[in-house]
C-alpha cells in the first residue's frame, strides 16, 4: 500500500507556487522521517506518520493473518513489507500456497516476500527487455494481437501519425486510412523518410538520438560528466541550437577529489556552450535556483543508471533500503513535469535485472506522471553508449567500471535504455504516491544486514544512524 497524503502543515522550502506539485512528494517524505525522529526523541509514538498510509482495519487484519499463517508473527520488517502491499497483493498471498522459505540462509522472510511481490507486479507489465515502439504502443492501449501485423506493415509517416493521434476511442482502421491521407509533419518526425519501414525508422530515431534540435537537453546524475560531453559533441555535429545542461549530484570539490580530470572535462563542455550545474538532486529541481526559468524548455532528458546510494551491509533489493530506489524514480518523473515540453523524451538507462532501481520503477514512475513508455532500446545499440561510466561514489577515486571492471551481477548485454514521452493530459495531478520508509522502531528491531551482529546499544545506535542518513538523503544530500 503506497502512502497517500493528508492535510498537514507545509514546509515548501520557498518553492514557487506553480512548482509546488513537482516537489510535494519529496518534501512529504522528508517531513515523515523528521516527525518519526522527533517522536522517538520525545519518547512518543509515530502514530501520525503511520496514519498517512491509511491502512484499514481489514488490511491490518490480513497482514496479521498472513504472518500467523507463516509462523512469523513477530517479524516487524515483514510486517512493514506487508503493510506496504496493495490489498490485491495480500489477497493473492492469501489465495496461494506461497510463503517465505524459513530455511533460506541468504534472505529473510521480509526480503523474500518483498521480491516475490515485486516479481508478481512485473509479470503484469510489458517486460524489462528490448521492446520496440509497436509492442510498447500495443501494451499501452491493450490492443489485440491482430493489430500487430497491421501496424508493423505501416510506413514511417503513417505509423508515427497513428501513434501520435490514437486516443483509445477512434477506430484503428479508420485512423490508418486517415494517416495515409495526412501530410508529413515538419521538424523531427515523418519529414525524414516518410515512406521507409515504420518500425525500423522510429527505432533508428531513438538509437541515433535524433531529438528536437531547438529544445534544451538536460543530463542528471552524470558523475564525471563524460556522458554530457558525449551528448554535447553529438548535438554540435548535428547543428542543434538547443542547450545542453549537465548536472552532477556532488559538489565540485568532491568531484575534484574523485576525478582528477574533472576540470578539463568541464572546460571542454563550456567550450561547447554546455552549462554545468553542481549539487543537483534530480527529485528536487523545483527548489534548485539553477533551474529557475527553465520551465517547459527541456525536449530531451537523460539519467543513466540511477541509484539511491549503497547502504553498507544491505543488498540494494532489501526492503529496508529499497524504498529509496522506488521513490527516486517516482519523484524524479514528478519533478520533471514542469520542465519538460509536451512530447519531450526522457531516457533512463538501467540493467533489466537491477534489484535496486528495478525496471518497473522506471516505467511505473513514468506512467504515474504521464510519461508514456514508447520503446526500450538495448544500451549497446544506442549511439551514445560509449562514455566513461563511473560508480558515482567514493569508489571512483581508485577504480572505475569502464576500466576493465563490471558492475556486480550485471551483464552489459542486459543494459537497456527505457524511453518515455511526456504526454500531459492537462488534468490536475493527484499527490505523488510514495513508498513509505521503515520507522525507527522497525529499524531498531531489524536483524538483517549490518544489524545481524549488532546487539544492545550498538544495535540501537546503528538504527538511529541509518534513520538519520535517510533523513539527510531526503533533504538532498548524498551520503556515500
Amino acid at each position: 500500500m503506497v502512502a497517500q497524503t493528508e492535510p498537514e502543515v507545509e514546509d515548501n522550502e520557498g518553492v514557487q507556487e506553480h512548482l509546488k506539485e513537482a516537489v510535494e512528494g519529496t518534501l512529504r517524505l522528508k517531513r515523515l522521517l523528521s516527525e518519526d525522529s522527533q517522536a522517538s526523541q520525545e519518547g512518543g509514538s509515530t502514530k501520525k506518520k503511520r496514519t498517512t498510509t491509511r491502512i484499514t482495519d481489514q488490511h491490518s487484519a490480513k497482514v496479521t493473518s498472513l504472518m500467523k499463517k507463516w509462523g512469523v508473527e513477530y517479524d516487524v520488517v515483514l510486517q512493514y513489507v506487508l503493510e506496504g502491499a496493495e490489498a490485491e497483493e495480500l489477497q493473492m498471498l492469501e489465495n496461494t500456497n506461497w510463503k517465505p522459505d524459513p530455511y533460506n540462509y541468504q534472505k529473510s522472510a521480509a526480503d523474500l516476500t518483498f521480491v516475490h511481490l515485486a516479481n508478481s507486479r512485473e509479470r503484469q507489465l510489458a517486460g524489462g527487455g528490448p521492446l520496440d515502439n509497436v509492442s510498447a504502443f500495443k501494451w499501452k492501449w491493450k490492443l489485440d494481437a491482430s493489430m500487430d501485423g497491421i501496424l508493423r506493415a505501416l510506413p514511417h509517416k503513417e505509423l508515427r501519425y497513428v501513434m501520435d493521434t490514437y486516443d483509445g476511442t477512434k477506430d484503428m482502421k479508420e485512423l490508418i486510412e486517415e494517416a495515409k491521407q495526412s501530410e508529413p509533419a515538419d521538424g523531427v518526425g515523418t519529414s525524414c523518410m516518410p515512406g521507409a519501414p515504420g518500425v525500423a525508422s522510429m527505432g533508428r530515431f531513438n538509437r541515433l538520438e535524433i531529438i528536437d534540435a531547438t529544445a534544451d537537453a538536460a543530463v542528471f546524475g552524470d558523475a564525471n560528466l563524460t556522458f554530457a560531453l558525449n551528448l554535447a559533441k553529438h548535438r554540435k555535429s548535428l547543428g542543434h541550437v538547443g542547450r545542453v545542461i549537465a548536472t552532477t549530484f556532488e559538489s565540485l570539490e568532491v568531484l575534484r577529489d574523485r576525478y582528477k580530470e574533472i576540470d578539463e572535462t568541464i572546460a571542454v563542455l563550456q567550450e561547447l556552450n554546455c552549462e554545468v550545474f553542481h549539487e543537483v538532486d534530480c527529485t528536487r529541481i523545483a527548489v534548485n535556483h539553477q533551474f529557475k526559468g527553465l520551465e517547459g524548455s527541456l525536449g530531451a532528458v537523460y539519467y543513466n543508471f540511477p541509484h539511491a546510494g549503497a547502504v553498507g551491509g544491505f543488498f540494494d533489493g532489501h526492503p529496508v533500503v529499497n524504498w529509496r530506489h522506488e521513490n527516486l524514480m517516482r519523484l524524479f518523473f514528478r519533478a520533471l513535469r514542469p520542465f519538460v515540453k509536451p512530447g519531450g523524451l526522457v531516457k533512463v538507462a538501467s540493467n533489466q535485472g537491477a534489484v535496486g532501481v528495478r525496471y518497473s520503477y522506471i516505467t511505473g514512475g513514468a506512467r504515474e506522471n504521464e510519461f508514456d513508455h514508447v520503446e526500450t532500446v538495448p544500451f549497446l545499440q544506442w549511439s551514445l553508449h560509449r562514455y566513461g561510466r563511473a560508480y558515482g561514489d567514493r569508489r571512483d577515486a581508485y577504480r572505475r567500471p569502464d576500466k576493465a571492471e563490471n558492475y556486480n551481477c550485471q551483464r552489459a548485454d542486459r543494459d537497456m535504455v527505457y524511453t518515455v514521452k511526456f504526454n500531459p493530459s492537462g488534468k490536475t495531478m493527484p499527490p505523488q504516491s510514495i513508498r513509505l520508509p521503515p520507522t525507527l522502531s522497525t529499524l531498531e528491531q531489524c536483524q538483517d544486514g549490518p544489524f545481524a551482529n549488532a546487539v544492545g546499544e550498538a544495535h540501537s545506535k546503528l538504527a538511529k544512524q541509518l534513520h538519520e542518513r535517510f533523513l539527510i538523503e531526503c533533504s538532498g544530500t548524498h551520503v556515500g
